[in-house]
């Protein structure tokens, strides 16, 4: 199960509805070993496209190294479906590299970048299987 703060589901719901009609993407971070995602980093597509989402090389090398600096992991590794719904496409599930991650899809495919609903769901994405995971949106996370 995924548990998230409600301040950063909302920052990944603002993030995929201000980059509407493109797909958005980012990482949200925690301490190594703990599934605790608490620092959300929201990134550029560099594909800049509404169907295909790409981390800069660049960028992703410089949140990694920060990562490391500060003993953390990518607990959730999220990204918008802006004409489908949130379930991984074989491209998601091909690029799916960190079997410790919740991969969260937004789907903006029905209000895009206006006010309204989102589909937001998490899987897990391990050795190209991929299992959908139930969400817990709380207040604040458990110390």
């Amino acid at each position: 199960m995924l548990t998230i703060e409600q301040a950063t589901y909302d920052a990944i719901v603002a993030h995929a509805k201000r980059d509407h009609p493109d797909e958005a993407c980012g990482v949200v971070a925690g301490p190594a070993g703990t599934d605790r995602a608490e620092r959300f980093v929201e990134m550029v597509n560099a594909a800049g496209s509404p169907t295909f989402y790409e981390f800069d090389s660049t960028d992703l090398l410089e949140l990694y190294k920060e990562m490391d600096e500060r003993d953390e992991e990518p607990v959730v590794i999220y990204h918008s479906h802006t004409a489908t719904e949130a379930y991984p496409s074989r491209t998601d599930i091909g690029l799916a590299m960190e079997p410790g991650a919740h991969y969260v899809l937004v789907s903006t495919r029905e209000h895009g970048n206006n006010e309204g609903p989102v589909e937001f769901r998490s899987y897990r994405i391990v050795d190209g299987e991929v299992t959908e995971e139930p969400v817990s949106v709380v207040g604040a996370l458990p110390c």
